[in-house]
């Protein structure tokens, strides 16, 4: 059995307040990993083209205000 299969029958064992705490946690580590994922990738300049795009572009009138 795989681990994510061993993983989805151990959750599905869980009483209400197990999963709920599982789900808290697991909204933490996920926004966390995304968090250093994006870090990474500002830092690599992965995100330079787009950001100059998106310059670009408001300063020439295409964009709005949110």
């Amino acid at each position: 059995m795989s681990k994510v299969k061993e993983l989805e029958s151990q959750i599905q064992e869980l009483s209400p307040e197990e999963l709920t705490a599982f789900r808290k946690w697991f909204a933490e580590f996920d926004a966390s990993n995304w968090d250093r994922e994006f870090e990474a990738d500002v830092n690599a300049g992965k995100l330079d083209l787009l950001a100059e795009r998106a310059l670009h572009d408001r300063l020439a009138g295409r964009s709005t205000k949110l």
